[in-house]
């Protein structure tokens, strides 16, 4: 199929970038011009554009290395051709090999030399640690015993393959010099984590020793746990085949064994090695500590196996189903461009409050009815002896719509409302924050006390219209309530009856509930400061457990001021008249009825809330050269190449999987790099260290 200028596709997941936007980003970092061609340095294309290795003392070798793989005419420059070949490269089904490959292919002739391949591997972080015989069987199996033999690319990715099993075998023959087929817990470890560290995750490296209990490690045992760390991918398809698919059944050890012998190599003491290595983590796992005594499990389940797997490269390119630049650079921001951005705020924001609102809405009719429902009635008794008994006497003697009274003029309010508190919020966030994205606890109150204040506009009408409605169903009266019949009645300034407990009841809620939210979500982010949609929903519950409690008393008084009293019920002229009165006639504890309700009703619906709200942001991506929430972006995993700085707006088509691909050339084949030391090209081979 012919390219076209502005949309090229690849039989992959990655789209291509047209030719013209790919040209504005090459021109935007090409420092150099020759014969009236622009070019991009080593340092352009790897610290500017890719925005790796941005310290000051940065590795020298390290970038030329990286800045090779794009630059195929080894003339130590790119041309826009070279960076447009190497963003088809990325988007290849096989791209992780390609780019690999193209890191060893040093005199750019599509094959692979011995020297070239020493020269890259006497680079390497591990080659320093664990020298590797460069003169050995293993490399004359290879390029022949005069190792003059050129590797192309398919038997380049089987050398590459099967490098490591034999540097982690010379490894374990180092550290056994009498030959005994035995190594020490201590050394096996020592290994392990430098031969095997792209495969370890901190739950598998903090128990290297435990797992051997304190008995020497042999050659076999060796072998089979490098291998069993190779094929995690492999062994959750033999477990998804023993459970037919289903993520969460337990399988014993025979039942795995059986589904192993069926589908793959797997060795039953590898098998083992896994039941007793997932054993010893979940020991030391503070979740299961008092469930599980054995260091060896009897059964696993996925979620196991997920502890001790390595995490993909992919799992970190941000997949969007929409992205749109509106700006340049932060420079760009125009007036214009912030009113857009909080256009676009305010959109998802309506989004997110209706979907929230909806999901929860029973909840908060209950909470309501239990609210209003006052001591010393006329009628002699309590309408509802609890939340539940409430529950099912609507179910009851209204239907299973009788829980949803009131939810068509809740979700007209609820967009606005909670539109306006998440755009609030977010602008006085962006305004009190500083260069870097921080921001002091007392600006992160202040601007949830400002979205809080911001939303009574709506909130009010909003609320007193769904309570009546809510309270409609407990009058046995055969005339319908409808939401505009009360509009009517209560007129304008009727609508804002209450205001002022809406007022003391939105804006310490707001003021609790964002900063908790935000403190909670990043305490719950993985160790690369990314948040899950399962950790995003349960901070924006947690953090609605405090904010929503704590102001029960201003959400009873509200409640009280703007529902109609009927007969000889208690009628209110304010919010210090309803204090007094609620206090002598029903004592304290009358200020949080309803709280459990409550809790239940605004946790949930705010974890609903922000977490659609911020898939959003993710999923339809419109750059406005501000800031993004926290946590929206995967990076890469700790130790490995950095993540992209302020070029990463510019990664476009195949250069979006730039870094991560990068980092997946690092973790998975275990070539890194180092990255600190200028003059590391004067130094010998091996002598410089990465930190």
């Amino acid at each position: 199929m012919p390219l076209t200028k502005n949309s090229v596709t690849t039989p992959s997941f990655l789209k291509r970038a047209g030719t013209d936007k790919l040209r504005e980003v090459f021109l935007k970092y090409a420092s150099l011009q020759r014969d009236e061609e622009q070019y991009m340095t080593s340092e352009d294309f790897v610290r500017r554009f890719l925005g790796l290795f941005s310290e000051a003392a940065f590795n020298d070798d390290s970038v030329r290395l990286l800045a090779g793989i794009a630059d195929t005419s080894k003339d130590g420059l790119i041309s826009f051709s070279e960076f447009q070949a190497f963003e088809g490269l990325l988007c290849t089904p096989d791209a992780l090999y390609r780019t690999a490959f193209q890191l060893f292919d040093r005199q750019g002739n599509g094959n692979v030399s011995y020297a070239d391949f020493a020269d890259v591997v006497q680079k390497t972080e591990l080659h320093s640690k664990i020298p590797f015989s460069l003169d050995g069987p293993f490399i004359k199996r290879y390029f022949g015993d005069k190792k003059q033999r050129l590797i192309n690319y398919a038997e380049f990715t089987q050398l590459l393959h099967d490098f490591h099993e034999e540097h982690a075998m010379e490894a374990f023959r180092s550290k056994d010099p009498a030959g005994t087929g035995f190594i020490s817990p201590l050394d096996f470890q020592d290994i392990i984590v430098k031969v095997k560290r792209h495969l370890l995750t901190p739950d598998v490296k903090d128990n290297l020793v435990a797992v051997t209990e304190g008995h020497k490690v042999s050659f076999p045992y060796f072998i089979a746990f490098t291998s069993l760390l190779n094929n995690m991918e492999l062994i959750k398809q033999v477990y998804l085949q023993a459970t037919q698919g289903n993520r969460s059944e337990p399988v014993t050890k025979d039942q795995l064994l059986y589904a192993a012998q069926t589908m793959s190599q797997i060795t039953p003491l590898e098998i083992d090695i896994l039941f007793q290595l997932t054993g010893t983590v979940q020991q030391t796992g503070w979740w299961k500590r008092k469930k599980r005594k054995a260091a060896t499990r009897s059964r696993i389940d996925y979620s196991d196996l997920s502890n001790i797997a390595p995490e993909h490269y992919t799992k970190h390119i941000t997949h969007r189903l929409a992205e749109i630049k509106a700006v340049e650079s932060p420079a760009d921001r125009s007036a214009f461009i912030q009113v857009l951005e909080s256009s676009y705020r305010f959109t998802l924001g309506s989004f997110a409050g209706a979907v929230g609102a909806t999901v929860v809405y029973p909840i908060d009719l209950v909470k309501t009815r239990m609210q209003n429902q006052r001591a010393g009635s006329y009628i002699g008794e309590v309408a509802y002896r609890n939340s539940w008994d409430c529950f099912k006497k609507v179910i009851r003697h209204e239907g299973a719509l009788g829980l949803y009274r009131g939810l068509l003029p809740q979700l007209m309010g609820v967009a606005p409302e909670k539109a306006i508190k998440l755009t609030v919020n977010d602008l006085v966030r962006d305004k009190l924050s500083d260069k870097r994205g921080n921001i002091p606890v007392w600006s992160e109150i202040l601007a949830g006390g400002c979205a809080g204040a911001s939303q009574v506009v709506f909130t009010n009408p909003l609320e007193i219209v769904k309570i009546r409605l809510q309270v409609a169903g407990e009058i046995a009266s055969g005339n319908k309530i409808r939401a505009w019949s009360v509009v009517r009645e209560l007129g304008l300034f009727g609508l804002y009856k209450g205001a002022r407990a809406c007022l003391l009841r939105d804006v310490p809620f707001s003021a609790i509930y964002f900063p908790t939210y935000a403190h909670t979500k990043a305490m719950m982010a993985d160790k690369n400061g990314y948040n899950h949609p399962l950790t995003l929903l349960a901070a924006g519950a947690i953090a609605g457990v405090p904010a929503a409690s704590l102001v029960t008393p201003a959400d009873v008084i509200k409640t009280r001021l703007q529902v109609v009293a009927r007969s000889g019920q208690t009628t209110y002229t304010g919010v210090w008249d309803a204090t007094k009165k609620i206090m002598a006639e029903e004592g304290p504890r009358a200020f949080w009825k309803g709280t459990a309700a409550r809790v239940f009703r605004s946790s949930p619906q705010f974890g609903v809330t922000l977490v659609t709200y911020e898939l959003m942001q993710r999923l339809f991506y419109v750059d406005f050269g501000g800031t993004q929430p926290r946590g929206s972006e995967s990076h890469k995993p700790a130790n490995t190449l950095e993540s992209a700085g302020s070029g990463t707006q510019d990664h476009i088509g195949g250069y979006k999987a730039a870094v991560p691909l990068l980092a997946g050339v690092e973790s998975k084949f275990g070539l890194y790099l180092p990255r600190f030391g200028r003059g590391a090209a004067t130094a010998t081979p091996g002598a410089t260290t990465g930190s």
